[in-house]
C-alpha cells in the first residue's frame, strides 16, 4: 500500500470513529436532557435498557472490523461493571475472543524484519497457527534453537509479534479519542466529575507502553521478582536474545484457563479455593508491592497445577500464572495509603472512615459536605453488608429502588471526580471481582477484604507501638539528662561564672518545668498504650479502655504551653 492510500484509510477510520460517537452523543443529549425538559423523562427510563443494548451491539461492530484501540475501549467498557449497565457490559465482554488473526506471512515480514533473520534461522521451530490473536498483536509457539535453549535453560516458547502497522494505527485511534475527550468537557454532567481529556491521556500512555515490548518485558521481571518467594504465583521468563519493541519470546508457561471451572474439578483444584487466593493475590499487587496486573482477564492467567503438593503455609495444590504484562498500574504511595484506609473502613463497615478515604484519595473533593453521605453508608452497610453478589441477587428490587429514591439525589450532587492514575486500578479491580464471582457464585468481597484489612490494621499497629517505643526511649533519655544539666546550671552559678537577667531565667525554668510534665506525658502515654494493646487480645474491655484513655495524656503532651510562650 502507498502511503497517499495508507493516508487515506487513517483519515477515514478517523472520521469513522468520530461519526459514530457524534451520533451516539446526540442520542443521548435528546433521551437525557431535552425529553425530561419537557415532562417525557418516562419515555427516557423506558427506553434506556434497549438503547444502551443497540448501542452496544453498534460498537461492537465498529471494534471488530477496526481493531486497534477500539477493542481496548470496548475491553474497558464491558469490565465497568460497576458503572455501566448490564445491556453494555454483556454485549462487550467477548471482545477479546473475536479479534481475527494477522495472516501469517504478513506477520512474518514483521518478526524477521525486527529479529534481523529468517524465523527458521531464529527459532529451531515456529508454529504458523497463532495460539492467541489479541487487538495489538497475536502470540505462536516456537521452540528455541540448541544454542539459545542451552543458554536460557529454556525449550518451548511462546513468540508474541505485533500487528503490521499498528503504530499508524494507534496513532489515528488516539486522536479520534482525544477529540472525543475534548467533547465531552463540554457535557457539564461529565466535566463536574471526569477529567475526560486526562482520561485519554493516561488511556494513551498505558497503550503506548503497550506496544512496547521491552517495556512489558521489563515488567513481566519486575512481576517475577515480586512474587519470586511466593509459591502461589507465577510468570513466564524472559528470552531476551530473542526480543525487540514489536517481537518478544517468552517461556511458555500454558496451563488450565482459570475460568474453566470443568478443567479445574477434573485437575482436583476447588474454583472457589482459586478465587480466594486469587483475590489475596491481587490485594498483594496493590499493598504490597505497589504494582498491579491491570489486565487480569481469563486468557491473561492460568491454573497451574502443582503435583504432589505438600500442605504448607499457603495450603494450595496449584499456582496462578500470570502472562500478558503490557497493561501494569504502578500505585503511589499516597493512593495506597489512601486505598488501605479505605479497605479498613469497607471491612469495619466504618461510614465516616470511608468518607475520610474517598476524599484522601481524590474520588470525594475535600470541600463535600459529608453528613448525609456518612448517613447513607450507615444505612447501606446496616442492610447490605457483608452480602456476597449471590446474596444481592436475591434481594427485593424494590429495596434497591427504595435505597436509589432516598439518597439518590444526594449522591449526584456530591462532587465526586475520577482522580488521575485511576483508570487501570478500576479495570484490574472490575476484572478481579467479576472473575472472582465466576469462579465461586457465593463468593463474598468482604470475607476477601477483612482478613486481609486485619493484616494491614495489625501491620499499622505494630509500626504505631515501634514509633511510640523509640519516642519513649528518647523522652527517656532527654529526662535522664535533665537533672545533670539543670546541676552544671547550678553549679556554674554558685562559682560565679555566669552572670545572667533574673526575669529571663524563670522563664526557662518554667518552660523546663512545663517541657517535664509534657515529657512525663508522653511516657504515660505510650505505657498506655502499649499496655492496652497488648491487653486487647486476652481482655479486651481492659485493653481497649487504656487505648481510649491514652488519649489524654497524648493530648497533653502535644498541646501543653502552645499560645503561653513568650520571648525567650
Amino acid at each position: 500500500m502507498t502511503d497517499a492510500a495508507a493516508q487515506g484509510v487513517h483519515r477515514a477510520r478517523y472520521r469513522r470513529i468520530l461519526s459514530f460517537a457524534a451520533r451516539e452523543f446526540v442520542k443521548i443529549w435528546w433521551f437525557e436532557l431535552v425529553l425530561p425538559r419537557f415532562g417525557m423523562t418516562s419515555i427516557a427510563e423506558r427506553t434506556r435498557g434497549p438503547r444502551m443494548q443497540k448501542f452496544a451491539r453498534r460498537f461492537h461492530v465498529l471494534a471488530i472490523e477496526l481493531g486497534g484501540l477500539m477493542i481496548k475501549v470496548g475491553q474497558f467498557m464491558s469490565s465497568r461493571l460497576d458503572v455501566l449497565p448490564p445491556e453494555i457490559t454483556a454485549e462487550l465482554e467477548g471482545l477479546q475472543d473475536e479479534v481475527p488473526a494477522v495472516p501469517f506471512a504478513d506477520l512474518r515480514v514483521v518478526a524477521e524484519a525486527e529479529l534481523g533473520m529468517p524465523l527458521s534461522q531464529a527459532y529451531a521451530w515456529f508454529d504458523e497457527t497463532p495460539v492467541a490473536a489479541a487487538s495489538l498483536g497475536q502470540a505462536h509457539r516456537a521452540r528455541l534453537s540448541e544454542i539459545d535453549a542451552s543458554d536460557t535453560g529454556l525449550e518451548n516458547v511462546v513468540v508474541k509479534v505485533q500487528r503490521p502497522g499498528i503504530d499508524e494505527i494507534v496513532a489515528v485511534d488516539l486522536a479520534a479519542l482525544r477529540r472525543v475527550g475534548r467533547w465531552l468537557t463540554r457535557v457539564r454532567l461529565v466535566a463536574d466529575r471526569v477529567d475526560a481529556p486526562a482520561l485519554v491521556e493516561e488511556f494513551a500512555h498505558t497503550s503506548l507502553e503497550e506496544i512496547d515490548y521491552l517495556h512489558e518485558a521489563a515488567s513481566a521481571e519486575r512481576f517475577r521478582e515480586n512474587f519470586v518467594d511466593d509459591p502461589r504465583v507465577d510468570a513466564p521468563e524472559i528470552v531476551w536474545e530473542r526480543s525487540t519493541r514489536r517481537v518478544l519470546t517468552l517461556s511458555d508457561v500454558t496451563a488450565i484457563k482459570i475460568n474453566d471451572t470443568d478443567a479445574l474439578r477434573a485437575a482436583g483444584i476447588d474454583p472457589s479455593e482459586v478465587a480466594a487466593v486469587f483475590a489475596e493475590v491481587m490485594f498483594d499487587q496493590v499493598f504490597t508491592h505497589s504494582f498491579v496486573h491491570a489486565d487480569p482477564h481469563p486468557g491473561n492467567i492460568f491454573v497451574t497445577p502443582v503435583p504432589n503438593a505438600t500442605p504448607d503455609a499457603v495450603g494450595v495444590n496449584f499456582r496462578l500464572t500470570f502472562i500478558d504484562f503490557g497493561m501494569m498500574a504502578d500505585v503511589p504511595d499516597s493512593l495506597r495509603n489512601g486505598l488501605r484506609t479505605l479497605l479498613i473502613a469497607v471491612a469495619g463497615r466504618d461510614s465516616r472512615g470511608l468518607v475520610a478515604a474517598a476524599k484522601e484519595i481524590g474520588v470525594l473533593l475535600p470541600s463535600a459536605d459529608t453528613n448525609e453521605l456518612e448517613r447513607a453508608l450507615t444505612a447501606l452497610f446496616g442492610r447490605f453488608g457483608g452480602m456476597g453478589f449471590a446474596e444481592l441477587s436475591k434481594v427485593d428490587p424494590r429495596e434497591f429502588k427504595d435505597f436509589a429514591d432516598e439518597f439518590g439525589d444526594m449522591v449526584r450532587s456530591l462532587p465526586l471526580q475520577l482522580p488521575e492514575n485511576m483508570l487501570l486500578l478500576i479495570r484490574a479491580v472490575s476484572l478481579t471481582s467479576g472473575m472472582c464471582s465466576g469462579l465461586d457464585p457465593s463468593f463474598n468481597v468482604w470475607d476477601a477484604a477483612e482478613p486481609y484489612a486485619g493484616r494491614l490494621l495489625r501491620d499499622e499497629s505494630g509500626n504505631l507501638i515501634q514509633d511510640m517505643a523509640k519516642q519513649a526511649m528518647e523522652t527517656a533519655a532527654i529526662t535522664m539528662r535533665l537533672p545533670k544539666r539543670i546541676d552544671d546550671i547550678i553549679t556554674r552559678i554558685d562559682d560565679g561564672n555566669v552572670s545572667f537577667d533574673t526575669s529571663r531565667l524563670e522563664r526557662r525554668l518554667d518552660r523546663l518545668e512545663g517541657i517535664a510534665r509534657r515529657i512525663a506525658s508522653g511516657v504515660l502515654f505510650a505505657a498506655m498504650l502499649v499496655g492496652g494493646a497488648l491487653l486487647v487480645a486476652p481482655l479486651p474491655p481492659l485493653g481497649i479502655t487504656l487505648i481510649c484513655v491514652s488519649a489524654l495524656p497524648l493530648l497533653h503532651s502535644a498541646f501543653a504551653g502552645i499560645g503561653r510562650r513568650g520571648p525567650r
